[in-house]
């Protein structure tokens, strides 16, 4: 074979590109199919009858009306369960279908399958449950205390994670030259995804059933739903179906059972779709959590010791709430240096909707807490509150809350600076002297500027074997090479199929690439969460592809008769040391396409010491920081944030424009939780679920915003990334709640910010002023 004197062309699309993404145009188009839009010929509609009381007993279930209906053609409850009437993706303690309790409103406890979703809906009304209401259990710290009801048999301490360092450790005293103590509360929030829980079971003739379903992991969803049908696991297939939307939601069962169940038992496909309201009760949010807070400082800002204690509403059931606190503690003294520290994170069930796992995962919660006891030491210190955060910033070397080094950039006083020292906006209010979205005029309005900075671990940590599946296959056809890679990522509009084409192009020097999804007979990718997905699934791609290109350069090797000669591949060309030619991609392949599949795990981590907390748990943290500015019209109690500038480190910029998508959706969302967005429980009762009256904001709440990117390798992580999807979720609000203070002079100790807190209306704000 002769070698080719040129230079081989760049592929577009790789590792640094802003690759389009696939599903893009059919996305903005409308012409994307989600799980809601699935239809199977013969299908029935599937429905659920849930518990309208937040605990209760069940007497009896009369389902007879309901399957005289006519058009009705199944209707089941716990006794129809054939395995296990139990599912938990970490502690199995929720049934399929209630059995004598209910623990909260929404618990399902039938469920109907029809001809059509009206039918089956009119048939749910007509199953007769007898209750006898029992008083709910709702506060979190009440139901604590030794003479509360329990909500389960064990308790309501679902898990107690202790963290002791320095002195505390040591049974010695926490004392400080200064010393300022704040309580803080974060409301429930919920993910708002678009798309509701749905999705399409279809019966098999082997006797198994085959389930459609939007979800964020498919393995840990097949593992639970073969438990509850009782079948053989090859005969349970779960495949991903088009998402809407997750943010954490979809980490736990919803319909999966329900729809396998009905699907089974009439023979026939059968489709579940929530309503609104449906899916408000129908998946967990983040936890609403009390923060108790006391720091202690030298009187030149240096952090001394932290003591906290944190208490977070699991609601009914566990979800992920044992893993929430973990992450709790660790994040609990921001990254910051803390000697001496005594903290205690307990997660409680009670009787209010079960809360799991949502963006940020706990770590947007305790940032608020002790973002906000920075300032306020700041201000007890007489000290800039952007310089005291500087002055106790983690670096590289520095240990975190769990004991950890750092041993990866953590820029987190560069971060700080660079958003301190963008230029201020404008003036306060637009041309007129109206304050957007109000009436007033401005002379009451009042500009405020707030500082955040926080962190979190990327992926699952304490020892869990995290790790993600990929297979790479290379093949020739026609003149033209593709690559082909097959991952069960599930691709829940972060990116995550975009991004393995690039890797893949990258390695292999292809333009063509098809990403496939592996259904769950594949091997598991995890789940989509914890912003891992780049870095784990990211790892899997690479690797396989690293071992496809190995092989083929071995081929080229023996085609041209030289060992070593080939070095890589680049624009569908085997290339030699010094990027020349040497010979065609397609003619190495010829007919014989090369193929590897690779399970790949990140570097180990280690369960937290139960008590001290203390132990190398995460293997990467990642880092952010946001200014806020806002206009207060303090009279009316209105906020208008008028820009947000944040800086992240991101490692490496895979894609850097679905990066800035990411960054500016974290942080929209976290000015969500700072001034609106809650769901409001009431004895156990949602008061707003729909989005007439959670509110979440829309494109005129959406300020100006200044993104500042860094790209600092981390040396353990393939290219250098880092998780990017949560970090801006985590500073935004507490950066938000600090304009606000700024502005108003108020304590202001709960988010979300409600008009009447902001006014000065409420008790919250004699907390001991800003």
């Amino acid at each position: 074979m002769t070698p080719y004197a040129t230079h081989a062309r760049r592929v577009a699309g790789t590792v640094g590109d802003s690759a389009p993404r696939p599903d893009g145009p059919l996305k903005v188009r409308g012409a994307f199919a989600y799980s809601s839009d699935l239809e199977a010929e013969g299908m029935l509609w599937g429905t659920t009858l849930r518990s309208p009381h937040p605990h209760a007993r069940i007497l009896s279930v009369d389902t007879s009306a309901a399957l005289a209906l006519p058009g009705v053609r199944a209707v089941l409850t716990h006794r129809d369960v054939p395995g296990r009437n139990l599912h938990g993706s970490m502690v199995v303690d929720q049934p399929v279908l209630a059995v004598d309790t209910v623990r909260y409103e929404g618990e399902p406890v039938a469920v109907v399958a029809a001809e059509d979703p009206e039918t089956a809906r009119r048939a749910a009304e007509l199953v007769h449950v007898a209750y006898e209401v029992l008083p709910p259990v709702t506060d979190a710290e009440a139901a604590l205390a030794p003479d509360s009801p329990a909500v389960h048999p064990a308790g309501n301490l679902l898990r107690h994670v202790p963290l002791r360092r320095g002195r505390a450790a040591r049974g010695e005293p926490l004392t400080a030259d200064v010393v300022v103590r704040g309580v803080y509360e974060v409301g429930m929030q919920d993910q708002a995804f678009l798309g509701p829980e749905s999705g399409l079971a279809v019966p098999d003739p082997d006797g198994g059933v085959s389930l459609h379903v939007a979800t964020q992991w498919l393995h840990v969803d097949h593992d639970q739903v073969v438990e509850a049908l009782g079948l053989p696991r090859e005969k349970v297939r779960l495949y991903l179906a088009g998402v809407g939307g997750a943010f954490g939601a979809r980490e736990d069962l919803s319909m999966h059972a329900h729809a396998c169940l009905l699907a089974l038992r009439t023979g026939r496909p059968v489709k579940m779709c929530y309503t609104r309201g449906e899916s408000f009760v129908g998946h967990v949010h983040r936890h609403p959590a009390r923060m108790a807070y006391e720091h202690g400082a030298t009187r030149d800002g240096r952090l001394v010791y932290v003591k906290a204690s944190i208490v977070l509403d699991g609601g009914a059931y566990s979800s992920s709430s044992p893993a929430v606190a973990g992450t709790v503690a660790t994040c609990s003294l921001g990254p910051y240096e803390v000697p001496d520290a005594e903290v205690d994170v307990r997660v409680v069930y009670t009787n209010n909707p079960p809360c799991g796992a949502m963006r940020g995962f706990g770590a947007v919660q305790t940032c608020f807490g002790y973002e906000s006891q920075m300032d306020r030491l700041a201000r007890e210190l007489g000290m800039d509150p952007v310089e005291l955060r500087i002055r106790n910033a983690v670096a590289e070397g520095s240990a975190v809350a769990n004991g950890q080094v750092l041993d990866h950039p953590a820029p987190v006083a560069e971060l700080l600076r660079r958003v301190r020292e963008r230029p201020m906006p404008g003036p306060s209010l637009p041309e007129g002297g109206h304050l957007t979205g109000t009436t007033s005029r401005g002379e009451s309005v009042v500009r405020g500027v707030g500082y955040a900075v926080g962190f979190k671990n990327v992926g699952f940590v304490e020892g869990f074997d995290d790790y993600s599946t990929a297979r790479v296959r290379l093949e020739a056809g026609g003149g033209q090479v593709r690559a082909v890679v097959t991952s069960a990522a599930a691709e829940v509009g972060q990116g995550v199929v975009t991004v393995q084409a690039q890797i893949a192009r990258t390695e292999l020097g292809v333009e063509q690439v098809a990403v496939e999804f592996g259904d769950s007979a594949f091997g598991s990718a995890g789940p989509s969460s914890s912003s891992r997905q780049t870095y784990v699934t990211g790892g899997a791609v690479k690797a396989a592809a690293e071992a496809v290109r190995a092989r083929v350069l071995e081929r080229a090797d023996r085609l041209l008769g030289r060992a070593g000669t080939a070095t890589g591949l680049s624009g569908e060309a085997v290339t030699g040391a010094g990027g020349e030619v040497l010979c065609k991609l397609a003619d190495v392949l010829g007919d014989g396409a090369v193929e590897e599949t690779v399970e790949w795990h990140h570097r180990p981590t280690f369960p937290l010491d139960p008590h001290t907390g203390q132990g190398d748990s995460v293997f990467q943290f990642a880092f952010a920081a946001h200014r806020a500015v806002v206009d207060v019209d303090v009279e009316l109690g209105l906020v208008r944030t008028v820009e947000i500038a944040t800086a992240q480190d991101v490692g490496k910029a895979v894609n850097p424009q679905a990066l800035l998508g990411q960054i500016h959706g974290g942080t929209v969302q976290g000015l969500g939780l700072a001034l609106m967005e809650e769901i409001r429980v009431e004895g156990g009762l949602m008061q707003n679920p729909s989005f007439t009256d959670y509110l979440i904001p829309t494109v005129h709440d959406v300020p100006p915003m200044h993104v500042d990117v860094l790209e600092l390798a981390d040396p353990h992580a393939p290219y250098g990334v880092r998780g990017v999807g949560e970090p801006p979720n985590i500073s935004s609000p507490a950066a938000v709640a600090a304009a606000v203070r700024d502005a108003t002079g108020l304590a202001l100790p709960r988010i979300p910010l409600r008009p009447e807190d902001v006014a000065g209306l409420t008790a919250a704000d004699d907390a001991g002023g800003r």
